[in-house]
Protein backbone atom coordinates (compact mmCIF):
# COMPACT_ATOMS: atom_id res chain seq x y z
CA UNK A 1 0.00 0.00 0.00
CA UNK A 2 1.27 3.07 -0.73
CA UNK A 3 1.01 4.76 2.58
CA UNK A 4 3.36 2.25 4.30
CA UNK A 5 6.11 2.71 1.38
CA UNK A 6 6.40 6.61 2.07
CA UNK A 7 8.70 7.30 5.11
CA UNK A 8 7.35 9.70 7.78
CA UNK A 9 9.84 11.87 9.08
CA UNK A 10 10.71 12.63 12.70
CA UNK A 11 8.97 16.23 13.80
CA UNK A 12 9.76 19.81 12.75
CA UNK A 13 11.28 18.99 9.49
CA UNK A 14 13.09 21.99 7.72
CA UNK A 15 11.15 23.52 4.84
CA UNK A 16 13.74 22.42 2.31
CA UNK A 17 12.99 18.79 2.75
CA UNK A 18 10.18 16.52 0.74
CA UNK A 19 6.97 16.29 2.43
CA UNK A 20 6.36 13.53 4.90
CA UNK A 21 2.65 13.13 3.71
CA UNK A 22 1.96 10.57 1.22
CA UNK A 23 1.07 11.72 -2.31
CA UNK A 24 -2.55 10.62 -2.75
CA UNK A 25 -2.89 13.23 0.15
CA UNK A 26 -0.73 15.94 -0.93
CA UNK A 27 -3.01 19.47 -2.33
CA UNK A 28 -1.58 22.80 -3.51
CA UNK A 29 -0.90 25.12 -1.20
CA UNK A 30 -3.33 27.84 -2.83
CA UNK A 31 -6.27 25.85 -2.09
CA UNK A 32 -6.34 26.88 1.50
CA UNK A 33 -7.19 30.47 -0.25
CA UNK A 34 -9.23 29.56 -2.52
CA UNK A 35 -12.04 27.14 -1.03
CA UNK A 36 -12.58 30.29 1.56
CA UNK A 37 -15.24 31.70 -1.47
CA UNK A 38 -16.85 28.49 -1.74
CA UNK A 39 -17.20 28.04 1.85
CA UNK A 40 -18.50 31.84 2.19
CA UNK A 41 -21.52 29.92 0.30
CA UNK A 42 -21.37 27.43 3.26
CA UNK A 43 -21.35 30.94 6.11
CA UNK A 44 -23.71 33.46 4.42
CA UNK A 45 -26.68 30.20 4.29
CA UNK A 46 -25.73 29.65 7.90
CA UNK A 47 -26.01 33.61 8.69
CA UNK A 48 -29.40 33.15 6.72
CA UNK A 49 -30.90 30.20 8.40
CA UNK A 50 -30.30 31.59 11.91
CA UNK A 51 -31.60 35.09 10.97
CA UNK A 52 -35.19 33.19 9.36
CA UNK A 53 -35.96 31.54 13.07
CA UNK A 54 -36.77 34.82 14.06
CA UNK A 55 -37.05 37.01 11.19
CA UNK A 56 -38.89 38.11 7.82
CA UNK A 57 -36.52 36.99 4.92
CA UNK A 58 -36.97 41.04 3.64
CA UNK A 59 -34.52 42.32 6.45
CA UNK A 60 -32.08 39.92 5.30
CA UNK A 61 -29.07 41.85 3.43
CA UNK A 62 -28.87 39.60 0.28
CA UNK A 63 -27.03 42.46 -1.37
CA UNK A 64 -24.23 43.42 1.02
CA UNK A 65 -23.75 39.57 1.07
CA UNK A 66 -22.97 39.51 -2.76
CA UNK A 67 -20.62 42.05 -2.32
CA UNK A 68 -18.71 39.88 0.47
CA UNK A 69 -18.45 37.00 -1.44
CA UNK A 70 -16.68 38.71 -4.10
CA UNK A 71 -14.17 41.21 -1.45
CA UNK A 72 -13.60 37.56 -0.14
CA UNK A 73 -12.42 36.32 -3.40
CA UNK A 74 -10.44 39.30 -4.57
CA UNK A 75 -8.76 38.86 -0.94
CA UNK A 76 -7.88 35.10 -1.65
CA UNK A 77 -7.01 36.02 -5.32
CA UNK A 78 -3.86 38.32 -4.25
CA UNK A 79 -3.20 36.23 -1.66
CA UNK A 80 -2.37 33.53 -4.17
CA UNK A 81 0.03 35.41 -6.66
CA UNK A 82 3.31 33.95 -5.31
CA UNK A 83 1.44 30.43 -6.23
CA UNK A 84 1.40 28.61 -9.86
CA UNK A 85 -2.16 30.03 -10.86
CA UNK A 86 -5.07 27.47 -10.62
CA UNK A 87 -7.29 28.10 -13.38
CA UNK A 88 -9.60 25.27 -12.91
CA UNK A 89 -10.21 26.28 -9.11
CA UNK A 90 -10.97 30.20 -10.04
CA UNK A 91 -13.23 29.27 -12.87
CA UNK A 92 -15.14 27.36 -10.31
CA UNK A 93 -15.50 30.48 -8.34
CA UNK A 94 -16.59 32.26 -10.66
CA UNK A 95 -19.08 29.94 -11.76
CA UNK A 96 -20.40 29.82 -8.27
CA UNK A 97 -20.22 33.42 -7.66
CA UNK A 98 -21.94 34.80 -10.60
CA UNK A 99 -24.96 31.93 -10.33
CA UNK A 100 -25.13 33.70 -6.62
CA UNK A 101 -24.93 37.14 -7.68
CA UNK A 102 -27.80 36.34 -9.82
CA UNK A 103 -29.72 34.51 -7.21
CA UNK A 104 -29.25 36.69 -4.24
CA UNK A 105 -30.03 39.62 -6.99
CA UNK A 106 -33.36 38.44 -7.91
CA UNK A 107 -34.04 37.18 -4.54
CA UNK A 108 -33.55 40.28 -3.12
CA UNK A 109 -35.51 42.27 -4.91
CA UNK A 110 -38.46 39.95 -5.09
CA UNK A 111 -38.34 39.87 -0.94
CA UNK A 112 -38.09 43.76 -0.93
CA UNK A 113 -40.83 44.63 -3.16
CA UNK A 114 -43.31 41.40 -3.34
CA UNK A 115 -42.39 39.68 0.02
CA UNK A 116 -42.74 42.88 1.98
CA UNK A 117 -46.43 43.85 0.51
CA UNK A 118 -47.26 40.28 1.90
CA UNK A 119 -45.54 40.55 4.99
CA UNK A 120 -47.85 43.52 5.69
CA UNK A 121 -50.63 42.19 4.93
CA UNK A 122 -49.73 39.93 7.96
CA UNK A 123 -49.00 42.03 10.42
CA UNK A 124 -45.90 41.09 11.06
CA UNK A 125 -46.99 37.17 12.23
CA UNK A 126 -45.54 34.35 11.20
CA UNK A 127 -47.05 31.28 8.75
CA UNK A 128 -46.40 28.08 8.90
CA UNK A 129 -44.88 28.50 5.63
CA UNK A 130 -42.11 30.84 7.14
CA UNK A 131 -41.63 28.92 9.87
CA UNK A 132 -40.71 25.59 7.02
CA UNK A 133 -39.08 27.85 5.22
CA UNK A 134 -36.86 27.91 8.08
CA UNK A 135 -36.39 24.63 9.04
CA UNK A 136 -35.60 23.58 5.40
CA UNK A 137 -32.89 26.91 5.30
CA UNK A 138 -31.01 25.03 8.21
CA UNK A 139 -31.12 21.54 6.98
CA UNK A 140 -29.64 22.92 4.28
CA UNK A 141 -26.82 24.53 5.89
CA UNK A 142 -26.58 21.22 8.26
CA UNK A 143 -26.14 19.06 4.15
CA UNK A 144 -23.51 21.65 2.65
CA UNK A 145 -21.20 21.01 5.61
CA UNK A 146 -20.14 18.25 4.70
CA UNK A 147 -21.54 17.51 1.42
CA UNK A 148 -22.10 19.30 -2.00
CA UNK A 149 -25.35 21.45 -2.08
CA UNK A 150 -25.94 19.94 -5.23
CA UNK A 151 -26.97 16.82 -3.98
CA UNK A 152 -29.84 18.46 -1.15
CA UNK A 153 -33.30 17.07 -2.19
CA UNK A 154 -34.70 20.24 -2.65
CA UNK A 155 -37.41 17.77 -4.29
CA UNK A 156 -38.50 16.10 -1.42
CA UNK A 157 -38.63 19.91 0.47
CA UNK A 158 -41.38 20.73 -2.21
CA UNK A 159 -43.62 18.00 -1.42
CA UNK A 160 -43.36 18.77 1.84
CA UNK A 161 -44.53 21.94 1.80
CA UNK A 162 -47.58 21.05 -0.36
CA UNK A 163 -48.83 17.63 1.33
CA UNK A 164 -47.60 18.52 4.98
CA UNK A 165 -48.08 22.24 5.52
CA UNK A 166 -51.71 23.43 5.97
CA UNK A 167 -53.24 25.14 2.99
CA UNK A 168 -55.22 26.80 4.73
CA UNK A 169 -54.79 29.00 7.89
CA UNK A 170 -54.93 33.10 9.50
CA UNK A 171 -52.91 35.32 6.68
CA UNK A 172 -53.92 33.46 3.76
CA UNK A 173 -52.34 36.46 1.43
CA UNK A 174 -49.42 35.62 3.04
CA UNK A 175 -49.31 31.88 3.29
CA UNK A 176 -49.99 31.90 -0.35
CA UNK A 177 -47.41 34.30 -1.27
CA UNK A 178 -44.77 32.37 0.45
CA UNK A 179 -45.86 29.05 -1.28
CA UNK A 180 -44.81 30.68 -4.79
CA UNK A 181 -41.62 31.88 -3.40
CA UNK A 182 -40.65 28.67 -2.08
CA UNK A 183 -42.14 26.39 -4.87
CA UNK A 184 -40.31 28.44 -7.03
CA UNK A 185 -37.04 28.55 -5.36
CA UNK A 186 -36.71 24.81 -4.74
CA UNK A 187 -37.98 24.20 -8.01
CA UNK A 188 -35.54 26.59 -9.68
CA UNK A 189 -32.54 25.15 -7.89
CA UNK A 190 -33.71 21.43 -7.99
CA UNK A 191 -33.05 21.63 -11.89
CA UNK A 192 -29.96 23.84 -11.29
CA UNK A 193 -28.58 21.42 -9.21
CA UNK A 194 -29.17 18.69 -11.64
CA UNK A 195 -27.18 20.47 -14.44
CA UNK A 196 -24.25 21.16 -11.83
CA UNK A 197 -24.31 17.80 -10.70
CA UNK A 198 -23.68 16.29 -14.53
CA UNK A 199 -21.03 18.88 -15.06
CA UNK A 200 -19.08 18.38 -12.59
CA UNK A 201 -19.09 14.40 -12.18
CA UNK A 202 -18.30 14.31 -16.01
CA UNK A 203 -15.66 16.85 -15.56
CA UNK A 204 -13.88 16.11 -11.83
CA UNK A 205 -13.25 13.46 -10.09
CA UNK A 206 -14.71 12.85 -6.47
CA UNK A 207 -12.80 14.71 -3.87
CA UNK A 208 -11.18 12.45 -1.35
CA UNK A 209 -13.09 12.88 2.48
CA UNK A 210 -10.22 12.67 4.37
CA UNK A 211 -6.72 14.17 4.90
CA UNK A 212 -3.20 13.11 6.19
CA UNK A 213 -1.75 15.44 8.99
CA UNK A 214 1.60 15.14 10.77
CA UNK A 215 1.42 16.16 14.42
CA UNK A 216 4.44 16.36 17.33
CA UNK A 217 2.51 13.97 19.35
CA UNK A 218 -0.62 11.85 19.50
CA UNK A 219 -3.12 13.50 22.84
CA UNK A 220 -3.91 10.84 25.28
CA UNK A 221 -7.24 9.94 24.46
CA UNK A 222 -7.78 11.04 20.94
CA UNK A 223 -8.77 7.73 19.47
CA UNK A 224 -11.15 8.05 21.77
CA UNK A 225 -12.38 11.91 21.48
CA UNK A 226 -12.03 11.75 17.55
CA UNK A 227 -12.68 8.00 16.71
CA UNK A 228 -12.57 8.95 12.87
CA UNK A 229 -8.93 9.46 13.24
CA UNK A 230 -6.70 6.70 11.54
CA UNK A 231 -3.06 6.47 12.67
CA UNK A 232 -0.76 5.86 9.80
CA UNK A 233 2.98 6.12 11.09
CA UNK A 234 4.71 7.16 14.09
CA UNK A 235 8.12 7.96 14.40
CA UNK A 236 10.57 7.16 17.13
CA UNK A 237 10.52 11.27 18.67
CA UNK A 238 6.42 10.68 19.12
CA UNK A 239 5.38 12.41 16.61
CA UNK A 240 2.79 11.05 14.07
CA UNK A 241 1.31 10.81 10.79
CA UNK A 242 -2.58 10.53 11.00
CA UNK A 243 -6.09 10.71 8.80
CA UNK A 244 -8.82 12.53 9.20
CA UNK A 245 -12.00 13.55 7.90
CA UNK A 246 -11.93 17.06 5.77
CA UNK A 247 -14.17 19.82 5.63
CA UNK A 248 -16.31 20.76 8.61
CA UNK A 249 -15.10 17.46 10.47
CA UNK A 250 -11.56 18.57 9.82
CA UNK A 251 -12.61 21.84 11.94
CA UNK A 252 -13.30 20.10 15.25
CA UNK A 253 -10.60 17.63 14.77
CA UNK A 254 -8.40 20.12 14.39
CA UNK A 255 -9.79 22.05 17.36
CA UNK A 256 -9.76 19.10 19.30
CA UNK A 257 -5.94 18.47 18.74
CA UNK A 258 -5.21 21.80 19.62
CA UNK A 259 -6.71 21.93 22.84
CA UNK A 260 -5.31 18.55 23.87
CA UNK A 261 -1.56 20.47 23.20
CA UNK A 262 -0.78 18.57 20.04
CA UNK A 263 1.05 21.01 17.12
CA UNK A 264 0.38 20.63 13.50
CA UNK A 265 3.75 20.17 11.28
CA UNK A 266 1.97 19.35 8.26
CA UNK A 267 -1.47 19.12 6.87
CA UNK A 268 -2.09 18.26 3.27
CA UNK A 269 2.05 18.20 2.61
CA UNK A 270 1.94 22.05 2.99
CA UNK A 271 4.02 23.82 5.82
CA UNK A 272 3.66 26.89 4.45
CA UNK A 273 0.57 29.07 5.63
CA UNK A 274 -3.20 27.96 6.71
CA UNK A 275 -6.16 29.80 6.58
CA UNK A 276 -8.75 29.82 9.26
CA UNK A 277 -11.99 32.56 10.34
CA UNK A 278 -12.87 32.73 13.50
CA UNK A 279 -16.18 34.86 14.46
CA UNK A 280 -15.25 37.43 17.18
CA UNK A 281 -15.82 40.89 18.26
CA UNK A 282 -14.97 43.92 16.56
CA UNK A 283 -11.38 44.26 16.73
CA UNK A 284 -10.14 41.19 17.34
CA UNK A 285 -7.17 40.09 16.25
CA UNK A 286 -4.94 36.81 17.25
CA UNK A 287 -1.39 38.26 18.57
CA UNK A 288 0.50 34.70 17.66
CA UNK A 289 3.57 34.91 15.84
CA UNK A 290 3.40 34.47 11.85
CA UNK A 291 -0.60 35.26 12.03
CA UNK A 292 -1.65 37.87 9.72
CA UNK A 293 -5.47 38.82 9.13
CA UNK A 294 -6.27 38.15 5.82
CA UNK A 295 -9.39 40.55 5.69
CA UNK A 296 -12.33 40.97 7.78
CA UNK A 297 -16.28 41.22 7.09
CA UNK A 298 -18.49 41.66 9.94
CA UNK A 299 -21.03 39.89 10.19
CA UNK A 300 -24.12 41.93 9.40
CA UNK A 301 -27.65 40.32 11.11
CA UNK A 302 -25.21 40.18 14.71
CA UNK A 303 -23.98 44.20 15.29
CA UNK A 304 -19.97 43.77 16.71
CA UNK A 305 -19.27 40.34 15.30
CA UNK A 306 -17.12 40.16 12.94
CA UNK A 307 -15.32 36.88 10.52
CA UNK A 308 -11.67 37.66 11.46
CA UNK A 309 -9.68 35.69 8.13
CA UNK A 310 -6.52 34.72 9.05
CA UNK A 311 -3.35 33.24 7.30
CA UNK A 312 -0.63 31.24 9.77
CA UNK A 313 1.85 29.20 8.92
CA UNK A 314 0.76 25.55 9.36
CA UNK A 315 2.79 25.51 12.89
CA UNK A 316 1.48 28.12 14.27
CA UNK A 317 -2.19 27.14 13.55
CA UNK A 318 -2.69 25.15 17.14
CA UNK A 319 -1.78 27.97 18.71
CA UNK A 320 -4.17 30.78 17.27
CA UNK A 321 -6.65 27.88 18.18
CA UNK A 322 -6.43 28.09 21.49
CA UNK A 323 -5.97 31.42 21.45
CA UNK A 324 -9.28 31.91 20.06
CA UNK A 325 -10.71 29.72 22.76
CA UNK A 326 -8.94 31.18 25.32
CA UNK A 327 -10.71 34.75 24.21
CA UNK A 328 -14.65 33.43 23.68
CA UNK A 329 -14.34 33.73 20.07
CA UNK A 330 -15.38 31.19 17.53
CA UNK A 331 -13.99 29.03 15.21
CA UNK A 332 -16.00 29.26 12.08
CA UNK A 333 -13.73 27.14 9.80
CA UNK A 334 -10.17 25.62 9.10
CA UNK A 335 -9.65 25.64 5.27
CA UNK A 336 -7.88 22.15 5.27
CA UNK A 337 -6.44 22.88 1.18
Amino acid sequence: MLLASVPFTASAPRAAEPPSTPAEHRRGPEQTFLTFPEWYLVHSPAEYAAYLGSHAPSGFPLFAHIGQFWQSYRAVSSATAAYPFNGGYHLMVSVIGTSTTVEYGLKGLYERTAGRIAEATAGGARTAEDDDAARVAQDYVDFIRGQPWYEFDFGSRLKYLWTSVPWWGPHLVRKWERRYALTTEYLVKEGYARLIKLGTQSIYDAPKPTTAIALDRLPAGAATKLPELEVLQTAPDGSVLVRVPRYAAFKDHAATLADDGASFLEIAGNRSEILLSVLARTGWKPEVRGARVLFTQPVLTEPGRQRVVVAVPVTGLAEVLRAARADGSKLEHVYDY
